[in-house]
């Protein structure tokens, strides 16, 4: 499973990526707009601290205008993933992008219907909401089980299910069971993933014997 790290903060980013464990980096409008800074010298920040795909996401709202943005952000870096909102014209655009070899991330999929058509379109990735779903009494972890499930049934599909609105660790464990390919995650929660009180008691423990022992490896 691949770790996304999903924030527009530099300085989180580049921690998290210190750690060896992120494979790449998600933005969207609201993200970029905390930071404060400029859309394309963020993303060619980002980009030089992760070498794994970044997801820039398009402001138009039509094919013509995606196209032409696409083109503006692909020439930043070659990392930089095009983020395209499910629609008709997200769909038509995704597949122009497809065909010319250029990354695609499909946003915004609520359903596993959804998520077929964006398979068809050649979408790199689909990012799934797992988090706004279960604010509406849905099962966010259902729905990349359902499509994982879809996509295996046909392997000429190779669309990457991108688990995003992931709101804690529980939704980290969920979407892992589920089969996510990717889950997309704000800094904190990678942290919280490897925190545990027994952990700290045990290592603590383990350093008090150890100074019994008057010894010192170095």
């Amino acid at each position: 499973m691949k770790f996304f790290i999903d924030t527009g903060d530099i300085k989180e980013i580049r921690e998290a990526c210190e750690t060896g464990l992120v494979d790449g980096v998600t933005t969207n409008p609201s993200l970029v707009a905390s930071s404060g800074r400029d859309f394309k010298s963020l993303i060619k920040e980002i980009c030089e601290i992760s070498s794994g795909p970044v997801s820039a996401e398009v402001l138009a709202t039509d094919t013509e205008g995606m196209l032409k943005e696409a083109k503006v952000l692909s020439a930043i870096a070659p990392n930089v993933c095009i983020k395209l909102p499910l629609t008709v014209d997200g769909l038509k655009a995704c597949k122009k992008l497809s065909d010319d070899g250029i990354a695609t991330n499909v946003t915004l999929c609520f359903s596993a219907l959804q998520a077929l058509l964006a398979a068809k379109a050649g979408a790199t990735y689909v990012s799934p909401f797992v988090g706004r779903l279960d604010d509406i009494g849905e099962s966010g972890s259902a729905l990349i089980s359902d499509i994982v499930t879809i996509y295996d049934n046909y392997p000429n599909l190779k669309t990457q299910v991108l688990a995003a609105s992931i709101r804690g660790p529980k939704h980290m464990l969920d979407v892992a069971f589920a089969g996510a390919h990717v889950a997309t995650l704000p800094p904190k929660i990678l942290k919280q993933m490897y925190q545990h009180p027994l952990t700290d008691k045990g290592l603590a423990a383990f350093m008090e014997d150890w100074k019994k022992t008057g010894q010192s490896l170095v």
